[in-house]
């Protein structure tokens, strides 16, 4: 099981990491970045999902559990997963209404986080 928790963790890091590579408006704040001719990043793995970078945070942290050995680790990850579903709720709202091109983007890539699922 450590090693499933080493290679969820490592693999979440690296979703996470292409997300933030592939998305030169990536930022830490929803905010639209006027100043650098902000658009909508419609390809690599945003082509598949509205918020990759959260489906790496979520792979990752799922193997905490698995590395610390511990069931508990589980409760905080569960907290994030709801964060995270709140925060995408904020953050599509935010961009459908601020960003030229976001309500189309979000038709066209049905899925926020989980590919063929939500």
């Amino acid at each position: 099981m450590y090693l499933l928790g080493i290679i969820l963790t490592a693999l979440g890091q690296i979703l996470f990491l292409i997300a933030q590579k592939q998305n030169k408006f990536f930022s830490s704040t929803v905010r639209i970045q006027k100043d650098r001719g902000h658009v909508v990043c419609e390809t690599g793995l945003y082509k598949i999902v509205r918020h990759p970078a959260y489906l790496g945070s979520i792979i990752q942290s799922l193997g905490f559990p698995l590395l610390f050995g511990s069931f508990w680790s589980i409760i905080p990850i569960c907290i994030l997963i709801i964060l995270f579903i709140i925060r995408t709720n904020l953050e599509d709202r935010t961009l459908k209404n601020e960003l030229k091109g976001y309500l189309e983007y979000s038709e066209k890539t049905r899925y926020r986080i989980i590919p063929y699922v939500w």
